[in-house]
């Protein structure tokens, strides 16, 4: 099913062949099945019989383009022939202004934080696309200008953190109860006097220091306090891959082995080297990347695709990565200027 197709088929495939195998692959879309000879008669507008669809559909075969998963049965399109028609025959269509507009709005960062921001985006895409939605959101490197601790019920405090260049971020924390308002008053004096200026990864190895050299000049509560703040966000090294929507893709499995193959992408979505390979794997290119099958070592593994595309932030550094996963018979024309205008949207927000 992985045969590679030379570079120049695409232009060696004379005007019937192309039709006989877009509509191949429009049935695949649609419908999940294999399409015959008979059926392709049918639907085709070339009015070709199905001896000749036939013989088309032998040679496109021959070349890696289509297969036979039963005997006597129909065609369907090899993982090679997806990328063919991906990259050479798909008709992107565009979105509508109202789409856009609700795109808009769904990922308005208004009262929310950036994870919140980017969660709702992943849902949203989830939704429209009738996938899993994924997003790699960046990890916090921007310096910090304030940080306080804001009580909100016993044993629960927020933690609001501002960057130098706007960003807020909130994080809720557990504190020890019946903790008194002046530890959280000293611990939110503590990190603006000592550590504004710094990146949350400098600013907790600088607690460390002082901490081990006895100046940080606090007590145990206090202490505790501070570092269960800055231990809130990640920071450093984790971004946050956040999934929604996984259900979705149960909708296609129509036999065990899909769903064992199904439950170890999900395992392999856990995993922190997934979101650095996920990452890695938009920065070879700009704009949206497309994997199908085997051309993503994760994905192949489920037999799945995943359009996805690369989001910046104000100084134009890629910081993370939003998309869908689906099965290889995903609606590309559809979902690729999804994934391609939320990713904008999303670059939008963290500038």
């Amino acid at each position: 099913m992985t045969q590679p197709v030379p570079k120049p088929l695409i232009s060696e495939l004379n005007d019937r062949s192309r039709e006989v195998f877009r509509q191949i692959v429009d049935a695949y879309v649609e419908t999940g099945e294999p399409v015959g000879s008979r059926t392709l008669s049918r639907r085709s507008a070339l009015d070709l019989s199905p001896a000749t669809i036939r013989n088309v559909m032998a040679d496109l075969e021959e070349v890696g383009l289509l297969y036979a998963p039963h005997t006597s049965a129909g065609r369907l399109p090899t993982e090679a022939g997806l990328r063919l028609f991906v990259d050479g025959l798909l008709e992107v269509g565009g979105l509508s202004e109202d789409e856009r507009k609700s795109i808009e709005a769904r990922c308005a960062a208004a009262n929310k934080s950036v994870s919140q921001a980017l969660e709702e985006a992943t849902t949203m895409l989830a939704g429209l696309s009738r996938c899993a939605g994924l997003v790699v959101a960046p990890k916090t490197e921007r310096p910090l200008r304030h940080l306080e601790f804001v009580p909100l019920s016993p044993g629960r405090a927020l933690v609001v953190m501002v960057t130098e260049d706007g960003l807020v971020e909130n994080r809720f924390i557990e504190i020890p109860l019946g903790i008194p308002p002046s530890v959280l008053v000293q611990a939110s004096n503590y990190l603006n006097a000592r550590l504004v200026g710094h990146t949350l990864e400098q600013a907790k190895a600088q607690l460390a220091a002082d901490i081990e050299s006895q100046r940080a000049q606090l007590d145990e509560l206090t202490q505790k306090v501070v570092q269960a703040g800055l231990a809130s966000w990640g920071g450093g090294e984790n971004s946050a891959l956040i999934v929604r929507g996984q259900a979705k893709l149960l909708n296609d499995v129509t036999a065990l082995a899909d769903l064992e193959r199904l439950r170890t992408l999900f395992e392999m979505l856990e995993t922190k080297d997934t979101m650095l390979r996920l990452l890695d794997s938009t920065r070879e290119g700009e704009g949206v990347q497309i994997f199908i099958g085997a051309d993503n070592a994760l994905f192949g593994v489920a037999g799945c695709s995943m359009i996805v595309a690369p989001y910046a932030n104000s100084r134009e550094q890629v910081v993370g990565a939003i998309g869908v996963i689906g099965p290889t018979r995903i609606n590309y024309a559809r979902i690729i200027p999804l994934v391609d205008y939320t990713a904008k949207v999303v670059g939008r927000l963290l500038g």
